[in-house]
């Protein structure tokens, strides 16, 4: 049954939800089999855009239902508990969109961008976000200026290399802030991590033992992706059941050095950081897993096995790219993980240790075999990188998109 045969809206908003109602009845059990493949890509992409018109409707009137607080005539002790209740939405879903309905009112060019589906609602999130967990000393125009630079960004990558740049945005936009509060951001919570730690064992008597640990970020990183090497040398997967069985064997198989390659690389993590942290200063550090480290713990991994430090120059370029050969070497596949940060392929998020050392101009063609010449793509890209029937194009940003011949 339509909405509009059991409620007669006068409202323009509630008027189109249910004419979007009454369209939706009536298109709904078409068949798709006379749609093009053309006209498939283009509608799945406006589907999407239209979705994030809807949900920018939705959070709309939310946040216009919590000011009315339309919840208190059935006692409901939220706006957001009552809509919950009303559609079968979990409580904490519902208040995570009553939150970014909020939020999206303060952060109105974030609203207006969802409402005209140049953003997903997932976007819009990890931005208002990013800015609202600006510390309360940034002055209202760097917070302007970093909303601005997110909101650009987002025409480009997805909500979570958004909340990604978010973490850091004081760098871009207001450095001389962003250095100083982002070592003291953490610092803190590597504190807090060494406070956390934890490990519990607890052997059950017939063979089996069951054990928790809490870690650090950086740590935890060390640890999954040497097991991550592991499993994928003995041909295991990554669900818990493999990665049980790479855990045992990595107990088995440690010092460091007896793990094997991933990637052509040694399971051990990479830290890439300027050479002004190394001597000490105040810039943070980030492992080739992604995870920020303070300038104090990457000068202390520096120094220590199974990390290899990577130093940057002035223009963050890898200083030692290694000799020049037939296939690259350890010293060339690190330097183009740590800027590549995986499979360069549009969409694919292979980690840089799964991950094959492509000449972007062929070997046999003349070309080098160096960090220029070079990226990185999975094996299945790699596959397609040199097959005929595939045309590779190249983004400025390093990304590589592949199209079908016709």
């Amino acid at each position: 049954m339509s909405i509009s045969a059991t409620h007669s809206p006068r409202h323009p908003i509630a008027s189109l939800v249910a004419r979007f109602h009454d369209e939706l009845d009536d298109t709904a059990d078409r068949p798709l089999w006379s749609m093009s493949d053309d006209e498939t890509r283009h509608t799945l992409i406006q589907a999407a855009r239209l979705v994030a018109r809807l949900q920018s409707l939705e959070l709309k009137v939310a946040a216009h239902a919590d000011r009315n607080q339309v919840g208190d005539a059935s006692g409901a002790t939220s706006t957001s508990v009552w809509w919950a209740n009303a559609t079968r939405m979990t409580q904490r879903e519902a208040a995570r969109k009553m939150k970014l309905a909020k939020a999206l009112e303060t952060h109105e060019p974030v609203g207006q961008a969802l409402a005209a589906g140049d953003v997903l609602v997932d976007q819009a999130s990890a931005l208002t976000d990013a800015v609202d967990a600006l510390p309360d000393t940034v002055q209202p125009e760097v917070r302007t200026r970093a909303r601005d630079y997110l909101l650009e960004a987002a025409a480009h990558y997805d909500a979570r290399a958004l909340r990604i740049q978010g973490r850091r945005i004081l760098d871009v936009v207001a450095p001389e802030v962003g250095e100083e509060e982002e070592a003291r951001q953490l610092a803190r919570e590597e504190a807090l991590a060494e406070q956390k730690a934890r490990l519990t064992f607890h052997d059950d008597g017939h063979g089996l033992t069951y054990g928790r640990f809490t870690l650090g970020s950086a740590e935890a990183d060390m640890l999954r992706k040497a097991i991550h090497a592991v499993a994928k040398a003995n041909g295991l997967g990554l669900d818990p059941h493999g990665m049980g069985l790479a855990f045992g064997d990595y107990v088995r198989r440690y010092p460091v050095d007896e793990l094997p390659t991933a990637g052509g690389v040694s399971a051990a993590v990479v830290v890439t950081m300027t050479l002004e942290t190394l001597v000490g200063g105040l810039m943070s550090a980030q492992l080739d897993t992604g995870t920020m480290i303070s300038p104090g713990l990457a000068r202390k991994l520096a120094c220590e096995a199974g990390v290899i430090p990577v130093v940057l120059g002035g223009r963050s370029e890898v200083l030692d790219v290694g000799r020049k050969r037939r296939f690259h070497t350890k010293a060339q596949r690190i330097a183009m993980a740590v800027r590549d940060k995986g499979c360069v392929a549009v969409g694919c998020e292979r980690p840089g240790s799964w991950c094959h050392a492509h000449h972007l101009i062929p070997w046999s063609e003349g070309g080098a075999t160096s960090v220029a010449n070079g990226t990185l793509l999975c094996p299945r890209h790699h596959t397609l990188a040199h097959h005929q029937d595939y045309e590779l194009t190249h983004h400025p940003d390093g990304r590589v998109a592949f199209t079908r011949r016709e």
